[in-house]
């Protein structure tokens, strides 16, 4: 699944006072250095990592309990406090038969399948949609979890065994797994859609941040290679009760390189010596599933449509020191397709299997930069090559990474 990461970035969760995660699910990876250290994300944003920070699960995020709890446990023996988390009671709960369903689904596709994670997400969204989903809230209340879980595992449990052809669910045995779950995170639960506003209100600085890329957007990506939310900034203000006249400052995180994980149409790939280059130096692996990537030059024609549909402010390129070692780097501008250039980026599938990509070259640097603090310090040619993608997506620069650590990022506007 495509990973040109134009997203609302996490890089100013040092200066937020409330962090805000408002779509996805334990699916999303987030690998995050501070003070030389890994911490690997899944539900927990970001913002958990300082103690005195307001972290929230939004409305629009779809939460398994048990990895929740698993990854509060891992961070608390870390000595990372937890004390400022918030949950809302709106967000859907991912149950074991969501995962089954993942599985199911999967198999049944063969070579068709979408490639993923089978963590239960689609099929807790679908859940969600079709009206039969269970909330938090609805966790926290013990008669009413009773009497929906009965109602949906009755139904979930006759599609094993009269479609799947699987074994089915113990209604008893879920029922107390969840109870003791509902009572481990109760502490946390909260009506978010009214404290994340309160917060905004009391002029605090709230960042948003998103789990995944935009061309993984329910609506806007490669359907059906996409996930079951709206990784895009119009999604964070659906997937956290904030009005869209309260939001400021987006910004796109852009890698200097394009990735994909999975199927799916990838002009830009490079199945070569120049792909295999991009992975292996930059760890091409999924934080989650461990899958290699499949990776290629940057794709200017996605980013631009990225830009577009997120209005975004700024640029934040990363992970530009990956490039460190290549003679000659190359910028995909946009598509050929039949002979002639698109001036849109194409909505069909059949059309992106088939598209020609065009590409421009540029000189690379061919010298380490994960020592540069200052935009001045890098070489010439690394500078032309993000003012390059700038001007191909008609983005200002906001921020230039070389590296993992925070003292690695370059700012270039006050943007927080």
């Amino acid at each position: 699944m495509m990973k040109v990461k134009v997203k609302l970035w996490t890089i100013w969760r040092k200066k937020a006072d409330v962090v805000v995660r408002s779509q996805g699910g334990n699916n999303a990876g987030h690998t995050v250095v501070v003070n030389d250290q890994s911490f690997a994300l899944r539900l927990l944003p970001s913002g958990i990592l300082f103690s005195h920070k307001t972290c929230i699960i939004g409305s629009g995020v779809v939460v398994n309990p048990k990895v929740l709890l698993e990854e509060i446990a891992s961070m608390t023996s870390r000595g990372v406090k937890i004390s400022t988390l918030e949950i809302s009671t709106r967000a859907h709960v991912i149950l074991p038969y969501h995962i089954r369903i993942d599985e199911e689904d999967e198999k049944l596709k063969g070579d068709n399948k979408i490639g993923t994670t089978k963590n239960g997400i689609g099929p807790c969204y679908a859940d969600k949609v079709n009206r039969v989903g269970i909330r938090i809230g609805d966790l926290m209340d013990e008669t009413v979890f009773r009497k929906k879980l009965k109602q949906n595992m009755e139904l979930k449990n006759r599609l094993f065994k009269t479609y799947y052809g699987c074994e089915g669910f113990s209604y008893d045995k879920v029922l107390q797994e969840y109870l003791g779950y509902a009572e481990q995170i109760r502490p946390y639960v909260k009506d978010t859609d009214y404290s994340v506003n309160h917060y905004i209100g009391q002029g605090k600085k709230v960042l948003f941040e998103g789990a995944q890329a935009t061309m993984l957007d329910l609506d806007h990506g490669t359907y059906p290679f996409v996930t079951g939310s709206n990784p895009t900034s119009g999604g964070a203000c659906v997937g956290s009760g904030v009005g869209p006249g309260k939001m400021e400052n987006i910004v796109g995180v852009v890698k200097a390189y394009t990735t994909r994980v999975g199927a799916g149409p990838f002009p830009a790939e490079q199945v070569n010596e120049a792909g295999e280059y991009l992975r292996q130096t930059g760890h091409e692996f999924g934080t989650v599933t461990g899958r290699p990537r499949r990776c290629g030059w940057l794709d200017t024609a996605v980013v631009g449509y990225a830009a577009m549909l997120n209005s975004l402010d700024y640029l934040a390129i990363t992970r530009l020191d990956i490039l460190d070692g290549l003679q000659t780097i190359k910028i995909c501008t946009g598509y050929r397709y039949k002979g002639k250039l698109l001036k849109e980026y194409p909505a069909s599938l059949e059309v992106l299997e088939h598209v020609e990509p065009v590409y421009e070259e540029m000189p690379g640097w061919r010298t380490p930069i994960s020592a540069c603090r200052q935009y001045e310090d890098l070489p010439a040619a690394a500078r032309a090559y993000v003012e390059r993608i700038s001007a191909l997506v008609g983005v200002p620069l906001g921020i230039v990474s070389v590296g993992p650590n925070r003292e690695q990022t370059i700012i270039l506007q006050d943007i927080f």
